[in-house]
């Protein structure tokens, strides 16, 4: 068994995927788009967008799409387990562009360095290194 999240965007998905590509967080290995492969497509406006993609990476794997319904993340985190302090403020910067630090990476009480942020696709992640 194996937990995975799975991400809902609008009509954002393809490029939230870039943006985590360009991070350095890994790649698309597999992507369906709407309308492909005969399937019926309830809003016409969904025609290409994402309809199934994963994402991996050394130690990251999760799942996107695109839907008409789909709701802002809520109540849910990526939490990324680091070792590497430089690799985890390089990472935490790339990430946070265009979107807004909620906690500022920093030597945490717990004894690890720890920061928070809500990407700009709302998307939230913690960074945990233990180093």
């Amino acid at each position: 068994m194996q937990l995975a999240n799975y991400l809902f965007f609008t009509t954002q998905c393809e490029a939230a995927l870039s943006f985590y590509r360009d991070c350095g967080l890994g790649e698309v290995t597999a992507l369906m788009r709407h309308g492909d492969l005969d399937i019926p497509v309830q809003d016409e406006a969904m025609v290409g967008k994402v309809m199934h993609a994963r994402f991996e990476g050394p130690g990251v794997l999760f799942f996107a799409s695109d839907n008409h319904d789909a709701e802002p993340m809520r109540g849910s985190s990526h939490i990324l387990l680091m070792d590497d302090r430089d690799k985890t403020e390089e990472l935490f910067a790339k990430l946070a562009k265009g979107g807004r630090v909620t906690t500022s990476l920093a030597k945490q009480p717990w004894g690890s360095f720890y920061g928070k942020l809500t990407d700009k696709f709302e998307v939230q992640w913690m960074l945990d290194c233990i180093n």
